[in-house]
Parts: C-alpha cells; sequence; structure tokens
C-alpha cells in the first residue's frame, strides 16, 4: 500500500511538473512575440489587480455550476457530438454480442503490462490523479496572477468533471461486469478522463502536445483491456466520450476574452522585469 501511494505520489508530481512546464513555454512564447514588437507598436496596459488564490478560487467556484451547466449543454446538444455517440454506443452494443468475448480472450494470452509499468498507467489514466493534477495546476497559475493559464486550468477541470460526472451516470445505468468480474463496466472511466485531458491539451497548446498525450491516453486504453479491467467497448465509447468532451469544452473556452479583447500574456519593456496581461483584438 505505501508502495503504491509514493508511486501515485511520483506520478502526479510528474504530471503537475509537464502542465506548467508546457504552460510557461506557452505564455514565454506570447510574450516574446509582443515584446519583439517595435516600440511605437507596443500596447501600454496596466497589470491585471493582483487576487489572493482564496479571492480567484472563490470567483471561479461561484460561476462553475453555471459554466457546467453550459459547457454541458453544449456538449451533448451538438449534432456532431450526438452522431459521435450513436455510433459509439452502436459500436460498442455490437462489439458486446460478438467480439469483446475475442478480446478479452486475445489480452488474457498475450499480456504486455506488468509490475511498475501497470501500476504508471494505472495511475496516470486515473481521473483522481488528473483531477488533482489540475488542481495544483490551477493553485499555481493562480498563485502567480497568471490569468491564462489559470482559466485552462479550470477549463480543464470543469472538461474532466463532466466526463466523469457522465460516465458514472452511464456506469450505473449499465451496470455490467467487466472481465475481471468487477462492477461498473460500461464505459471506461481512465479511457474517457484521458482522452479528455488529451483533447483539451490539444486544443490549447495543437499537436505538439495533443499528439503525446494522444498517445499516453491510447496506452492507458489499451492497459485496461490488457489487465482485464474493461472489455473493448467500453474503450471505445470512453474513449469517444473523452474527445468529444474535451474538444467542445475547450473550444468554448479556448480565447479568454474581456469586452470583445483577447487576454494574453503580458510583459512590457521596462527597467524593471514585471509581467501582466495584454488586451487584444484583431480587425
Amino acid at each position: 500500500m505505501n508502495k503504491y501511494v509514493f508511486t501515485k505520489a511520483l506520478l502526479m508530481l510528474l504530471c503537475v511538473c509537464m502542465l506548467l512546464s508546457v504552460s510557461c513555454a506557452e505564455s514565454s512564447g506570447v510574450s516574446q512575440s509582443q515584446s519583439a514588437l517595435p516600440t511605437q507598436h507596443r500596447a501600454t496596459i496596466s497589470r491585471e489587480p493582483e487576487v489572493s488564490v482564496y479571492e480567484a478560487a472563490k470567483r471561479d467556484l461561484s460561476t462553475w455550476p453555471e459554466r457546467l451547466w453550459t459547457d454541458s449543454k453544449t456538449t451533448f446538444t451538438r449534432h456532431d457530438n450526438i452522431t459521435a455517440l450513436l455510433l459509439a454506443g452502436g459500436a460498442s452494443v455490437l462489439m458486446h454480442q460478438e467480439t469483446d468475448e475475442k478480446i478479452a480472450d486475445y489480452f488474457a494470452e498475450h499480456r504486455v503490462f506488468h509490475d511498475w509499468k501497470d501500476e504508471t498507467l494505472n495511475v496516470i489514466g486515473s481521473p483522481t490523479t488528473q483531477l488533482a493534477a489540475t488542481s495544483v495546476w490551477y493553485f499555481f497559475s493562480a498563485r502567480n496572477n497568471d490569468t491564462l493559464n489559470r482559466e485552462r486550468a479550470w477549463t480543464m477541470r470543469t472538461a474532466l468533471t463532466i466526463s466523469w460526472l457522465t460516465t458514472w451516470g452511464l456506469k450505473l445505468a449499465r451496470d455490467n461486469e467487466t472481465p475481471n468480474d468487477n462492477d461498473w463496466s460500461w464505459p471506461s472511466g481512465h479511457a474517457a478522463s484521458s482522452f479528455t485531458a488529451a483533447s483539451v491539451l490539444d486544443e490549447f497548446y495543437g499537436h505538439k502536445v495533443g499528439v503525446p498525450a494522444y498517445a499516453i491516453a491510447s496506452l492507458v486504453s489499451w492497459r485496461m483491456m490488457d489487465t482485464g479491467d474493461h472489455w473493448g467497448s467500453d474503450i471505445v465509447f470512453g474513449a469517444t466520450l473523452g474527445w468529444v468532451v474535451g474538444h467542445t469544452v475547450a473550444s468554448q473556452n479556448r480565447d479568454l476574452t474581456i469586452a470583445g479583447f483577447e487576454v494574453v500574456p503580458f510583459t512590457p519593456v521596462s527597467e524593471r522585469p514585471a509581467m501582466g496581461i495584454g488586451l487584444m483584438k484583431r480587425f
């Protein structure tokens, strides 16, 4: 048990470091592009008033129920999303009737992941780990008064929450057994959560981050079948659900705007180092 807790804590720290490094690189890139502008074209924008982590969290939590509802409604009323989920649901039904047993038998005879590899992917793909890592990302962004990454972390939390609530609603409604005789098989929570996180990262940072994130989500999904924790049909629907939720929620909140202006990181040119935000509008 102690070994498991230590492994989970270590992997959670790794996830946080990866998220923070990506967000810092993104902010740095935007800041450098603005500071490279000729002096006469640089906007003189005052820094956003600093707020404490508590005040930022209180403000975001106050609007979170409405945001969860709005993003959920948008996700599950879009025609392309409904089509994708219906197709994945139909595929799940057919797979469970015809091919799930064959897939499970194949993995039982050709198991790939053992010991630390098994546990590592299990921890990385856990919704609990991903939500915890996102919370730490949010905390450091709020503490540094980094509005852009605080908003992105909150968007990730929103997407993961919608995915988690939907997954468990479907699990309780379906309530079928996994290949290794555990309850609540369909759909796979690990697959749904991992593909949600990958889709959000893809929307925010592009394919250079999105493709590796999808690769990790795919390994997590493979592991869930490899260990007998899920049927192939569980993975198909879970991955589709995560992709739909992640892309929709992130695209809805990809660009933080105030009064029609896009909010971007801003580093003014001055003798004393400072950081803040900029308001940008394209015409």
